[in-house]
């Protein structure tokens, strides 16, 4: 595995005691896009600002490239584009000088043609001379992508960079990150929109209460964890479970008219044979049949559902 940042035991605990990360360590490979997920307050935000080195670590190490964020700061943030959360943009000036002043700051020689098609890229060309307080609040964060892609990083932090904009947006930011792809650019995304994740992610990696929970290929994590159901409609409701079903993975809808099986689509038998034998058998009579897969929103939840359960109560 070729890793183009490497995290090692990092922790980090706030002045007011709070500890947001509890022991990171974390391999990101070189031209992935990795999803980070997790909920509100689970240190996806404090992650992300510890390696782009605008939160400085309690304890641990994390190195870009090979470079040390911290004494070799200068060389690990030349190589990161970072798109925050915040709208954080100077209202007077115009959208063209913002830019090429960012690309200016990391040390990148002039290069008008390329900050021009990125741009166009995002549909900013025609605003290029508007300042950007007269700009929408979509038209900004196309802004504050530009910026981070000024100094054409090779590994680019996206921090719910979808958050409250318009479809438009975010086909145009989907566009770019297969093209950024492409060229081999490294991409690390939070969102809370999780089928952005299942469509684009390489691997998944779900944070909460500032830990690891897991960190896997997005097709074997499927595998994995994911549950298929076989979905009956019955044409008559039933009261209970037959009891010639009760060993099964069978549950019954409040109506009595539909019976739900889950089973690992993985393994060598499903046991549905067996399963509509026994309904057959039961005198039960089938009207339809379908099958779910689990979702990845349904696996996230289900990770955090279950982390929280297993954590001690802070109750008093």
């Amino acid at each position: 595995m070729d890793s183009i940042i490497s995290i090692k035991d990092l922790s980090k605990v706030y002045d007011n005691g709070f500890q947001a990360l509890k022991g990171i360590n974390l391999e990101i490979e070189r031209g992935e896009i990795l999803a980070l997920l997790g909920p509100n307050g689970a240190g996806k935000t404090t992650l992300i600002s510890v390696i782009t080195g605008i939160v400085s670590a309690s304890s641990g190490s994390v190195t870009v490239d090979g470079h040390d964020n911290v004494k070799n700061y200068r060389q690990a943030r030349q190589l990161i584009g970072l798109v925050p959360q915040e709208l954080t943009l100077s209202a007077f000036e115009t959208v063209w000088n913002t830019v090429r002043f960012t690309r200016g700051l990391y040390g990148a020689s002039t290069d008008n043609a390329y900050l021009e098609q990125l741009l166009k890229d995002l549909s900013l060309w025609d605003k290029k001379d508007n300042q950007l307080r007269m700009l929408s609040g979509g038209m900004k964060r196309r802004v504050l992508i530009a910026k981070a892609l000024s100094h054409a990083p090779r590994i680019l932090f996206l921090d719910e960079p979808t958050a409250g904009v318009d479809v438009e947006l975010r086909k145009d930011m989907w566009h770019m990150i297969d093209k950024l792809r492409e060229s081999g650019v490294t991409i690390i995304l939070t969102t809370h929109y999780i089928e952005e994740a299942e469509d684009i992610a390489d691997r998944i990696a779900v944070i909460n209460d500032g830990e690891i929970l897991l960190i896997e290929d997005k097709t074997e994590l499927m595998q994995k964890l994911g549950k298929k159901q076989l979905i009956i409609e019955l044409r008559e409701p039933a009261n209970t479970v037959p009891s010639n079903l009760v060993d099964l993975d069978v549950s019954l809808s409040d109506d009595g008219t539909i019976l739900t099986y889950t089973y690992d689509a993985s393994a060598d038998a499903t046991g549905i044979t067996k399963l509509l034998n026994l309904l057959s058998e039961s005198g039960l009579q089938l009207k339809d049949l379908q099958t779910t897969q689990s979702s990845l929103e349904d696996i996230f939840v289900d990770l955090v559902h279950k982390d929280s359960e297993l954590k001690p109560s802070t109750e008093t």
